[in-house]
């Protein structure tokens, strides 16, 4: 049986209203229309839905049996269509991105705070975990989008979109403070304690890469967890760290840390963010993520 679904809208809002006259009004048509409709929805049926009479219209009982299955279908859809526009305009919605300890220190916090701001009833969550973690979370679809830092594989489907450059240095505290005085050849690292961070991180990874090409190898005396126990180790005295500058910008600048200075720079990397192109994305995630790579494309 093919019916026109428009004649479901109307045999609705009639039974509902329980009037031709009241129906054409919620309905924007004139009451001919309807009428019309209605006249052509029974024929199709193959049976009557109304009985009229001059105080408006009842349903018979094969009226009553489909508007219960109608009226569901018909409601589950207009609150459906109420949820897509509060959608729309951001006054419903959720979220779901991850992050790195860095990325959300050093780069994502403001624009949630900014974001949170402007439109209060969305909700947002973040898994914190490491470059790795959040690639296969990802993968998994458990959250519309990450930050990370580079670099990052190139898989198909998984988009990379650069938004602010990072810089790996090498500090040290008061007792190699000396160090500072001269360039130094990177191989000098094998004559100090070395810190860095455990090696499933995306940082840790990028660094010792470099150091390969510089044909150095090291091992370390800590492998830590956090940039933050880098700072603190380094800071103590305990030997050398591989950290990115943000992590150390206030401890240089409090002269409790100080950078080494190498013959050769560690190239730049970025914060980037990714997400899978396969995967839905909400429609609060896209406002987001497209304000986050607008205003990096400002700076450039």
């Amino acid at each position: 049986m093919d019916i026109n679904l428009e004649y479901f809208k109307i045999f609705y809002y009639v039974a509902k209203t329980g009037s031709v006259t009241a129906a054409a009004k919620e309905l924007h048509l004139s009451q001919p229309a309807v009428s019309q409709a209605l006249k052509n929805f029974e024929l199709a049926l193959g049976t009557n839905v109304f009985i009229r009479s001059t105080k408006g219209v009842k349903m018979t009982q094969e009226g009553q049996n489909l508007y219960y299955y109608v009226a569901s279908g018909y409601e589950q859809i207009l609150t459906g269509m109420k949820q897509y526009e509060a959608a729309k305009k951001l006054k419903k919605g959720e979220i779901r991105i991850g992050a790195s300890d860095m990325t959300l220190r050093f780069y994502i916090l403001p624009y949630l705070e900014a974001f949170c701001e402007e439109y209060p009833d969305i909700k947002i969550s973040v898994t914190n975990a490491p470059t790795p973690k959040t690639l296969l979370n990802l993968e998994q679809g458990t959250i519309d989008f990450g930050v990370v830092s580079t670099p990052v594989e190139a898989k198909e489907h998984r988009m990379i979109r650069k938004v602010r450059e990072i810089e790996d240095i090498f500090v040290t505290g008061e007792k190699y403070r000396q160090l500072t005085n001269q360039v130094l050849p990177y191989s000098c690292l094998r004559e100090y304690p070395y810190i860095c961070l455990e090696g499933k991180t995306s940082s840790r990874r990028y660094v010792d890469e470099f150091l390969e090409k510089e044909q150095v190898i090291i091992k370390p005396e800590f492998q830590l967890a956090t940039s933050d126990m880098l700072i603190s180790f380094a800071s103590r005295g305990f030997g050398i760290a591989s950290v990115v500058a943000d992590f150390a910008q206030e401890a240089l600048e409090k002269g409790t840390l100080y950078k080494l200075k190498f013959e050769k720079e560690i190239p730049k990397r970025q914060f980037a963010i990714v997400y899978d192109e396969r995967n839905p994305m909400s429609l609060a995630a896209q406002k987001l993520m497209e304000h986050m790579q607008n205003e990096y494309k400002q700076k450039l």
